[in-house]
């Protein structure tokens, strides 16, 4: 059926073929770079300007994997170490200024200072660390100089036993792998302290976390990244 006279080149009529002739829709996660489909386990990259974290593609990911380059993005690497012995009582705690058990740390590089972020029903709660803090406590432990400023973090988990507060863990992760957990408690905190459900997501988050660790003394021994 030809359209009336006058009508075809109406606006309703160019919407209708604009509409007629989009493109369906593609399902599923997309590189925010450049576009092409992804897989559900796949790497990101930083944004250093904003903090954002991009979903990307590994041929994206390897334009910003060179150390010491002056870059925009970062790509977040996949290592897990673990510190045993970290020196972090009560005393050490309260001179980072955390005031809860569970807290990860790591350098911006842009405004060249460490920060902590600790989980909350909020999300994350961002805490400037005092620079003398954290240089004694490296000082102390230099395996922790290993952590890449913006895309790795120190993550801590103080627990009390026996009626003592002591560190129950410390690994160093990548930086999604902290915003995942953030998320994950956010969703579950419940009351005060968070909840039942809330303690059990970190149990199992630890544990995955420590199955994927190598210790920090070996991997910087051999010179691995």
């Amino acid at each position: 059926m030809s359209a009336p006279p006058g009508r075809a080149g109406s606006p309703a009529a160019t919407l209708l073929r604009l509409h007629r002739n989009r493109p369906a829709p593609v399902a599923g996660e997309r590189c925010e770079m450049c576009a092409v489909p992804v897989e559900g386990e796949h790497q990101h990259v930083v944004d250093l300007e904003n903090r954002g974290l991009m979903c990307c593609c590994r041929a994206c990911c390897l334009l910003f994997t060179e150390d010491g380059a002056r870059l925009r993005y970062r790509t977040v690497p996949d290592r897990y170490l673990s510190f045993d012995g970290v020196p972090l009582d009560a005393r050490a705690w309260d001179e980072l200024q955390i005031p809860v058990g569970l807290a990860f740390l790591f350098r911006n590089s842009v405004q060249d200072r460490v920060v902590a972020f600790y989980p909350g029903p909020a999300g994350a709660t961002e805490s400037e660390l005092p620079l003398d803090a954290w240089a004694l406590l490296v000082s102390t432990v230099p395996e922790l100089a290993v952590v890449c400023p913006d895309v790795e973090a120190l993550l801590v988990r103080r627990t009390e036993r026996d009626g003592r507060a002591g560190v129950a863990s410390c690994h160093l992760v990548p930086i999604d792998a902290c915003y995942e957990l953030v998320g994950r408690l956010r969703a579950l905190w419940r009351g005060f302290d968070g909840g039942q459900e809330a303690h059990a997501a970190m149990d199992a988050f630890f544990e995955r976390v420590e199955s994927r660790s190598r210790p920090a003394r070996a991997a910087t021994g051999d010179g691995a990244s």
